[in-house]
């Protein structure tokens, strides 16, 4: 397994060492030691699977303030996203930039997306499945979230968004009264 970090500090990349045979591939996609060497000793509590039916589907920017922020572990494990974090920590170097990467079935790649980060994706296949695990229970009073094209962070979505939910059509544009997240 190699662990990447992003041109944002503290998202990182991980990239399974798969193993293949006449029978498939088999892979590693989470190890405790190993991710101790990104000093990541948090405990996943949840495990979440997203399943979508469309291509061009868009869920996001989806985040939880404290003290219920969390850190996501993001794998695509059927058809492709374009998976995307937002920084949004107070004082980071990088607020309000973006990093995007494909996730697929078939790259096995993931993300790990730390607490201070809002989060969303887009299906770039139809019938595609997400598992993220997080390191916090959800809660709805402390859930938060950005609006998918909101000018300040300008993200450019690989396909026109569709399937959007009514709650993440209508989720707030940065402005002055945007609290960032403090980490």
């Amino acid at each position: 397994m190699t662990i990447r970090e992003t041109e944002i500090k503290g998202l990182f990349i991980i990239e399974p060492t798969p193993f293949q045979d006449h029978r498939g591939i088999f892979a590693r996609t989470f190890c405790k030691n190993e991710f101790k060497s990104i000093e990541f000793e948090k405990e996943f509590v949840q495990f979440n699977h997203s399943i979508n039916k469309f291509k061009g589907t868009l869920r996001g920017l989806h985040f939880q303030r404290p003290p219920y922020a969390e850190t996501k572990y993001v794998r695509c494990v059927e058809g492709s996203i374009f998976d995307v974090a937002v920084d949004i920590r107070k004082g980071s170097p990088t607020y309000l930039q973006y990093f995007g990467i494909e996730l697929s079935a078939q790259n096995l790649l993931g993300l790990l997306i730390p607490e201070g980060f809002a989060h969303g994706f887009q299906t770039l296949e139809d019938n595609t499945s997400v598992m993220y695990h997080t390191t916090n229970f959800y809660s709805p009073n402390f859930e938060s979230g950005l609006r998918y094209n909101d000018s300040l962070i300008n993200i450019a979505w690989k396909l026109p968004p569709v399937n959007l939910s009514e709650k993440d059509k209508s989720q707030p544009i940065i402005d002055n009264d945007f609290v960032a997240i403090e980490v």
